[in-house]
């Protein structure tokens, strides 16, 4: 026999935009306002909340309201709630027929890989939509409206199902009047120059010392959170980056960057499509799959 939730566990949509409206203005006429409802139509409805749940939200003072200790936590869940309904209704109503496909990005992966090749399987996979949010690590699909992620890292993301994409060659790279200015000519040069790195891999030129026999500490590091930034940062001269050459082909052939030294290292670590188990079967993301291999194979 199906199990039913209590109708007080499931209030209208109503009650819950007034409560979330009142909850992140701090304010009864703010959220009035906002929902173009009078004051005691959303007073109403947060005391109709209150007596449904048989728990106090909000503290009144005078003309104020405070959220509860039990407010606040509601008013995250009930805010996250919304979104995920807010986001559904906008993907059904952009797609009647259900393609849509939410995709979890790389911002350099996305913007230089994915981005230009998008068009075409578009065009072969007519009716299918494609939303695209930047994800730069890890996160749980059973909070996120996604459907899969396009992931770099070990393959140890669990609850997932993973499909290798591709390997990475990272190389040394640097302005022409950085390398002039250095002369760089062995790879132990490196350490007497400005190093860039991304922050979500921190131990990059410590394996690519290693790998050279290289010991010792490293040269000046600066940080930074995306691909795109340290690229620009290495144009610029400002130091020497090491970037997967597979993302910094336009800037190698048109001179703005050059390898420092001609000596790559592949990463350890692999690009990945990841996606919960229960989506592994919906049709848009079972075509872009076999789409994203044929690009892949076609890359090498």
């Amino acid at each position: 026999m199906q199990m039913h939730t209590p109708r007080r566990f499931l209030p209208s949509t109503a009650l819950l935009a007034a409560f979330e409206a009142a909850a992140r203005t701090g304010s009864v006429t703010l959220a009035a306002r906002e929902l173009s409802l009078t004051q005691s139509a959303v007073s109403r409805q947060i005391r109709l909340l209150e007596e449904q749940l048989e728990v106090e939200l909000f503290t009144r003072e005078r003309q104020s309201i405070r959220l509860t200790a039990a407010g606040d936590a509601y008013a995250r869940e009930v805010r996250e709630a919304l979104r995920k309904i807010s986001t559904a209704s906008f993907n059904i109503r952009a797609n009647p027929k259900g393609g849509t496909l939410n995709l979890a990005i790389l911002p350099t992966f996305g913007t230089r890989w994915l981005a230009p090749r998008l068009p075409k399987f578009l065009a072969q996979n007519a009716g299918i939509t494609i939303n695209l949010a930047t994800r730069l690590t890890y996160f749980d699909f059973r909070t996120e409206a996604l459907d899969a992620a396009i992931h770099f890292g070990p393959r140890d993301w669990p609850g997932v199902e993973m499909m290798l994409l591709r390997s990475e060659e990272v190389v040394p790279a640097c302005s022409p009047e950085l390398k002039k200015q250095y002369g760089f000519s062995a790879a132990s040069d490196l350490q007497k120059s400005p190093l860039l790195s991304i922050s979500t891999r921190p131990d990059a030129w410590d394996q690519w010392f290693s790998i050279q026999n290289i010991a010792g500490e490293s040269g000046q590091t600066m940080y930074f959170d995306q691909f795109a930034t340290v690229t620009q940062a290495a144009m610029v001269g400002i130091g020497v980056a090491l970037l997967p050459t597979f993302l910094i082909q336009d800037e190698l052939a048109s001179g703005k960057l050059v390898r420092a030294l001609n000596l790559p290292m592949e990463s350890t670590e692999r690009y990945y499509l990841v996606w919960p188990p229960e989506r592994s079967t919906h049709p848009p993301l079972a075509a872009f799959r076999d789409w994203l291999l044929e690009e892949i194979a076609a890359d090498q």
